[in-house]
């Protein structure tokens, strides 16, 4: 217990980045714990498809979504989802909504829209496209 007492008062500045890293860690657990939207593996994608006829929304750019996507997906342009324009969606409210980027990244705040707009389970492919090519899962091509 002296040796850390010792290091925080002769390193205060690497002490405190410490404490705020470890409250970002934090932070970021109860963000995800307690969230509407949740982040699912390819896995847990096939089962809300399979078990309870899951939609699957490529935001990518149509570009990308002609060249690979997952069977069945329905493309929304990526500049209407960023503007909440899901109107095109509306027939899909009450299924479950899985959102599919190229990392995961861009679909976490589209994913929060969505589900300010009225759509009732919304979920986003931890990883993108990336973690489903990655566990080797098909993909069909064209239009």
């Amino acid at each position: 217990m002296d040796q850390y007492i010792e290091f925080i008062s002769n390193h205060p500045v690497l002490s405190i980045i410490w404490l705020a890293l470890v409250a970002m860690l934090i932070s970021s657990w109860f963000k995800s714990k307690f969230s509407a939207i949740r982040q699912i593996n390819p896995q847990q994608l096939t089962l809300l498809i399979n078990r309870d006829d899951g939609q699957v929304i490529d935001i990518r750019s149509q570009k990308e979504f002609n060249s690979g996507r997952i069977a069945g997906a329905t493309h929304l342009n990526p500049e209407k989802a960023k503007q909440s324009d899901f109107s095109s969606l509306e027939k899909f409210k009450t299924k479950p909504i899985i959102l599919v980027c190229t990392t995961g990244m861009t679909a976490s705040g589209i994913a929060t829209a969505m589900h300010k707009a009225g759509f009732e389970r919304v979920y986003v492919l931890a990883g993108g496209m990336g973690a489903w090519q990655s566990a080797s899962l098909p993909t069909t091509t064209g239009r």
